[in-house]
């Protein structure tokens, strides 16, 4: 009994080995055949979905908002001299971790001699998003002596922060021997909602420069929304600038009285 058994199993095996070589003769062909001519052959394979993205906010951590403590605020002049140099990042995520109440300390970088790190005092007080340094940055934006690179970042932060505050700043730059810092006026005063910017951008319109007197009138638009005759800007002479700059005088002094500032147009949010 138990020996027919095995001779019936043994059947069955010999038949499957044949049946799968029976299979294999006929389908490698074909391998054979694509594999000469180059094609390649094509395999479905299971496809996953990535999982899905779990929005953060930008600000994991919270900014400290405490008074700091007296060994904080040694640690926070220590950490000034770093921030030229190869711990410069670090030692602004540091000014960033100890929060706005550091920015008195903070501020002190600004008189300090490498202009690298006043220009990273500024960013930093850009990641702190601390409207109190925005008088120091005034300060520094108005600093006949300091360079422009320097300068042009300090409005460029203060007039993110506090634009209200910044007008002096705008007033003293349009009046800057350097045509770079007269442009940067120029340019971040359409940021300004303050009607004290208007008549300083008409002064601008008749500068030396052109490229100073093309920023003055673009910001003058997006400020006022006043729809002027065509003028050929592009190729425009001094003279021509002067003429023009009298219509827009003209305009503003029938205008200044009743005129307000319309909130800046926002981008539409995606649906």
């Amino acid at each position: 009994m138990r020996k027919g058994l095995v001779v019936q199993r043994r059947h069955v095996y010999s038949r499957a080995i044949v049946l799968f070589l029976v299979l294999l003769g006929l389908t490698s062909p074909l391998w054979a055949e694509s594999l000469e001519q180059g094609r390649a052959i094509q395999v479905q394979v299971p496809y996953e979905a990535p999982p899905k993205r779990q929005d953060l906010s930008a600000e994991s951590v919270p900014q400290n908002t405490k008074a700091l403590t007296p060994q904080e605020t040694q640690r926070a002049e220590a950490l000034l001299p770093l921030l030229e140099g190869a711990q410069e990042f670090w030692a602004m995520g540091e000014f960033v971790h100890l929060g706005e109440p550091s920015v008195p300390v903070l501020v002190k970088g600004l008189a300090m001699p490498g202009p690298r790190i006043r220009y990273n005092v500024i960013e930093t007080v850009s990641m702190l998003k601390a409207a109190s340094a925005v008088p120091a940055l005034v300060g520094t934006a108005k600093e006949l002596n300091e360079i422009p690179r320097v300068r042009e970042h300090a409005l460029r932060v203060a007039v993110r922060l506090d634009a209200a505050k910044a007008v002096d700043a705008i007033e003293a730059m349009a009046k800057d021997q350097n045509s770079s810092i007269r442009k940067a006026a120029a340019f971040e005063a359409r940021y300004v909602r303050e009607k004290a910017v208007v008549p300083v951008l008409i002064g601008m319109i008749v500068d030396e420069e052109r490229f100073v007197a093309l920023s003055a009138v673009q910001s003058l638009w997006i400020l006022s929304r006043h729809e002027t005759e065509f003028h050929d800007w592009e190729t425009s002479t001094k003279q021509d600038r002067q003429e023009w700059a009298t219509e827009w005088s003209e305009w503003w002094n029938s205008q200044k009285d009743s005129f307000e500032m319309m909130d800046p147009k926002r981008p539409a949010r995606a649906r």
